[in-house]
């Protein structure tokens, strides 16, 4: 039984897009409930979970696929929940390499369904559904030999061309352009120009990789999604013929058990989707293998270069990606067996980016410039096998597959931030099946995310709000670019007594960059409930600081202690297992091993 919702698919909304070929009609369902994540929200997500009505479809997991299974499932008219154990984007999906793109390195495997797939998906990020979040991103591909620019060059011009039929024929972003010496130094000073031949100039995408989950998470609440984080799946319902029909649930906020009833439940659980799928069937589903990436953080006056630089690299490849105040470099790909909740970045691990990026640069990097790093898992996809057999590495597959596990359990693993939408799209047609398919199609092709469909209006403005504010354009774009069309509603909460009172319009004292609104905002629309939760997903300073933000601990608490009634008592034991994280990642850091590293974490990173 489906049980349809309003909005459900029939009930839309119609904007115009204006497009490099004249404006477009895009549809998608019309937001029915308050788009905002925070405790109160989450009680009654919880309350209504758990009531006697249930739900179409149950999400297990919270990072990029599980939301965007969410997303997709009441963008249908679904009545649609979803549960995380931890905070949302907390595993997989706040650790990558935070770029939207079509994967460059699987044209070299011939993989062109999966490339075109991926920047079909990228086009519209960019132009419909998270244009404030997704950003054209210009990379050098140095080439060391003249040999190299033909060969590279068919690469990047297929790349081009796949994105160009994946937007029918329009331009998301622009095509490649080729570089000699002089070009290549005047875009990038930083490239040694003793060992290249020239360059090649190409376009991907960047994104927080956090906020895009937050984003989509919200937008599903908006639709009338049930989302409640910090719920914890510990086994699954089952009737008398063995069908899962819902799961039990432990609130780890409050220790209480629940059980959640659901025609069909979807495990979107990452690295985790063996651990979860076993709670309902010993056998069959899905096998993952997980892989470590790390990635160091440098301050922007370490590179002197205008772009970001691709480089190709024994195993895989190496991005030198900007940011405003940054470079994230990165990424290793080295096999993962420890506990999956504990990865963390060894003294090898930034060893080994360090030596591949000096082999471009004229300064070397040294250690003393790395101002932050990170590690996350990747899941990777592998059929199930027999006990006892082995696994060829050729079988691991960065596309997704989706499965029936048991009876109205469905698993998906594998796949690429990018192609969260796609992935989606097939976990929920699966779960249905193919008449309730029909009858309840996908509709988020251009469905925009909270904060998207104003965005562009609101940049055109943004010199106006930088006067009036007498901010600098830099700080209005910043806003913009974090919370799109929200920026309104950020700057009244600034205005109000409430704002004025507690200096919500003012910097960070330790982090200027940020508003204490933003701190403020993170707790009662993004759903932030903790300290970490901030540092680490939502202000994300954890990265961008030698102190992994632990000196604006303070400033960010004082903002949020009444905003979620803490006590004096509260506000210290939250700042010391922020310290206490610190210090024991910065001990792991100095090991050699995986091993040796988890041995420092007592917690979940």
């Amino acid at each position: 039984m489906i049980s349809t919702r309003t909005p459900s698919s029939k009930k839309t909304f119609t904007r115009s897009a204006a497009g490099p070929s004249g404006p477009a009609e895009h549809s998608y369902p019309a937001p029915t409930h308050d788009t905002a994540l925070n405790t109160a929200q989450r009680e009654r997500a919880l309350e209504e979970l758990t009531s006697a009505e249930g739900l179409d479809l149950l999400v297990v997991g919270g990072g990029v696929t599980g939301a965007g299974i969410a997303l997709d499932a009441a963008a249908r008219g679904l009545r649609t929940g979803i549960v995380e154990m931890g905070d949302w984007a907390s595993g997989t999906s706040s650790w990558s390499s935070k770029l939207i793109h079509g994967g460059l390195r699987y044209l070299y495997q011939l993989d062109f369904a999966l490339v075109h797939e991926a920047l079909t998906e990228r086009g519209r990020l960019l132009e419909t559904t998270a244009p404030h979040l997704v950003k054209a991103q210009p990379f050098l591909w140095p080439l060391k030999h003249a040999y190299e620019r033909s060969y590279s060059a068919v690469g990047v011009g297929m790349y081009d061309a796949l994105a160009v039929a994946g937007a029918r024929g329009r331009r998301t972003v622009p095509l490649q352009k080729h570089l000699g010496r002089k070009g290549t130094a005047a875009l990038a000073p930083a490239l040694n120009p003793g060992k290249l031949a020239g360059a090649i100039r190409f376009y991907d995408a960047r994104v927080d990789d956090s906020r895009l989950v937050i984003d989509l998470v919200r937008t599903a609440v908006g639709l009338g999604t049930l989302a409640a984080n910090r719920t914890r799946v510990t086994g699954f319902l089952k009737d008398a013929h063995g069908a899962v029909t819902g799961a039990a649930v432990t609130d780890l906020e409050s220790g209480q058990t629940h059980e959640i009833r659901a025609a069909r439940v979807i495990n979107a659980t990452g690295v985790w989707t063996e651990a979860t799928q076993d709670l309902a069937a010993n056998a069959g589903g899905l096998r993952v293998l997980t892989s470590k990436g790390i990635h160091i953080v440098v301050p922007k006056e370490a590179i002197d270069a205008e772009t970001g630089i691709f480089l190709r690299t024994e195993k895989s490849v190496l991005f030198i990606i900007p940011w405003p105040r940054y470079w994230v470099i990165g990424t290793t790909d080295t096999p993962w067996s420890e506990d999956p909740s504990k990865p963390v970045a060894t003294a090898a691990d930034i060893d080994y980016v360090l030596d591949h990026a000096n082999e471009v640069l004229s300064r070397p990097l040294t250690r003393d410039d790395i101002i932050g790093t990170y590690a996350g898992l990747r899941p990777l996809l592998q059929p199930r096998l027999k006990p006892g057999a082995q696994a060829a590495s050729t079988k691991v597959s960065r596309e997704h597959t989706v499965t029936r596990v048991a009876p109205g359990l469905t698993s998906i693993a594998g796949g690429k931030l990018t192609t969260y939408r796609v992935m989606a799209v097939d976990a929920v047609d699966h779960a249905l099946g193919e008449a309730l398919t029909r009858s309840h199609p996908s509709a988020t092709a251009d469905l925009p995310l909270v904060g998207a469909a104003g965005y562009h209006e609101l940049v055109a403005r943004a010199g106006d709000i930088a006067r009036e504010r007498g901010w600098t354009l830099a700080r209005v774009t910043h806003l913009l670019d974090r919370y799109g069309d929200e920026v309104p509603a950020l700057l009244e909460s600034i205005d109000s007594d409430d704002g004025a009172a507690r200096r919500y319009g003012e910097p960070l004292a330790q982090a200027s960059a940020f508003l204490r609104a933003e701190v403020a905002w993170a707790v009662t629309h993004e759903g932030a409930a903790h300290l970490d939760d901030v540092l680490l997903r939502r202000v994300r300073l954890d990265m961008e600081r030698r102190d992994r933000g632990l000196s604006a601990a303070d400033e960010i608490l004082q903002v949020m202690a009444p905003l979620l009634g803490w006590t004096k008592k509260d506000v210290a034991a939250e700042k010391a297992a922020y310290a206490e994280r610190v210090s024991q990642i910065a001990a792991a850091e100095s090991e050699s091993t995986d091993a040796a590293a988890v041995a420092h974490i007592a917690g979940s990173i």
